[in-house]
């Protein structure tokens, strides 16, 4: 059964800085690429950022390259996301999934968790 766990949002200023983190179950965690996915109001989810298993590869958004760093702590099966200058266009429901082998911004599993919310405000 695929377990996944985000928090650490909350409501900061424009401009102030988050730390997400995503516990997840060890077979999920061990997919080859893992990724951050956001939500806002009355939008499709979009994708954030991914991450390979060995950390070698990362890659973002553009909307959020510069300013957000995605890692990833193997031990500890838990996916973290740095959120640097935030604006308010970041404000959504942040989630994180298995990253689908056959389009690298788009989540391997059809089921998510309850994500964690972030609002900035401006």
């Amino acid at each position: 059964q695929v377990q996944l766990v985000e928090s650490g949002g909350g409501l900061v200023q424009a401009g102030g800085s988050l730390r997400l983190s995503c516990a997840a179950d060890g077979r999920t965690f061990s997919r080859p690429t893992m990724g951050w996915f956001r939500q806002a109001p009355g939008k499709e989810r979009e994708f954030v950022a991914g991450i390979s298993w060995d950390r070698v590869y990362t890659y973002y958004a553009d909307s959020v390259k510069g300013r957000f760093t995605i890692s990833r702590d193997n031990t500890k099966n838990t996916l973290y996301l740095q959120m640097n200058s935030l604006k308010p266009e970041d404000t959504a429901v942040y989630y994180c999934n298995a990253v689908s082998e056959y389009n690298s911004r788009v989540g391997f599993y059809d089921s998510w968790g309850q994500g964690t919310q972030v609002t900035v405000s401006s």
